[in-house]
């Protein structure tokens, strides 16, 4: 630790916990940046943890299910000191209507030094979205629109208008022709179809981009070294609002300030963001 060129690591083997081909996008960043030569852990199938066609439920948090991975991963090589995973979340955007929201973690646990440090990303930039279909045409029209074949797509089971995965479920479907054969074999045994992009990194592009984004968010955590211990994960925790207008000075939603934490020694700092007043267009009180 403390190399003048900022890596923590010298060419130490770890432990990547995917089954998904993440490492196409998470080993090149974890060998340049951190010093890591990462190694995927054969035979560890990830989607024990949970699946996004839900016919395996996840049982705990996002964060909880990237360290149980990892957890895995380090019983079935027992002899690595060091393991990433990483795991997403696909739902509502909290504050604009209609629209999506995909939020990526990618940790990195060293247990003989103790150190958990997580990268994160959130972006509305995902086609993650569904269809209850009862005909094929309007199925090809949804999977053209969520980029068929290049992202996959899920054909399951339906009834009421919810997926039922217990009455089929067809994945790693790579062709036109393909999709037609499982869009009908699912409508005449339902009388329709739940429709719904694949979220699986290695079938969705959008999704690898995010977890790119995520490792080298975690890249800079990693990097950025506590100013009283000297750790590595010194980093903004919290956004607090508050931004006052620049017109009436009342307080807005906007954020007037970051909070730099470290979570090794609890060192905490506020920054002001550069900011100094919210224009009148975001204040609650000008725009009632």
């Amino acid at each position: 630790m403390g190399a003048a060129d900022g890596l923590l690591y010298r060419g130490e083997r770890a432990a990547l916990a995917t089954m998904h081909g993440k490492e196409t996008v998470i080993a090149p960043l974890a060998e340049r940046f951190l010093g890591l030569r990462l190694e995927v852990v054969a035979g560890l199938d990830t989607d024990a943890f949970g699946t996004f066609s839900r016919d395996i439920a996840r049982s705990g948090s996002q964060l909880d299910t990237a360290r149980a991975k990892i957890a895995k991963a380090f019983d079935m090589v027992p002899d690595l000191q060091i393991g990433l995973a990483s795991e997403g979340s696909f739902g509502p955007h909290p504050y604009l209507p209609f629209c999506p929201l995909a939020r990526e973690i990618v940790v990195l646990i060293d247990r003989a030094a103790g150190l958990e440090l997580i990268g994160h990303h959130a972006t509305p930039d995902t086609n993650f979205s569904h269809a209850v279909v009862a005909d094929v045409t309007t199925a090809l029209t949804f999977a053209e629109r969520a980029g068929f074949p290049g992202h996959g797509v899920i054909v399951m089971g339906c009834r009421d208008g919810q997926p039922r995965h217990d009455l089929g479920l067809i994945k790693d479907i790579d062709t036109r022709d393909d999709l037609t054969v499982a869009l009908r074999a699912i409508i005449a045994k339902c009388g329709s179809a739940f429709v719904e992009t694949d979220m699986r990194a290695q079938r969705n592009p959008q999704r690898m981009r995010a977890i790119k984004r995520a490792t080298i968010d975690l890249v800079r955590r990693v990097r950025s070294r506590c100013p009283n211990c000297g750790q590595p994960g010194y980093a903004v925790t919290e956004r607090l609002s508050g931004l006052r207008c620049s017109a009436c000075s009342a307080p807005t939603l906007l954020t007037s300030a970051e909070v730099m934490a470290c979570a090794g020694c609890g060192w905490r700092v506020e920054r002001p963001v550069l900011a100094t007043r919210a224009d009148p267009g975001q204040c609650g009180e000008c725009n009632p």
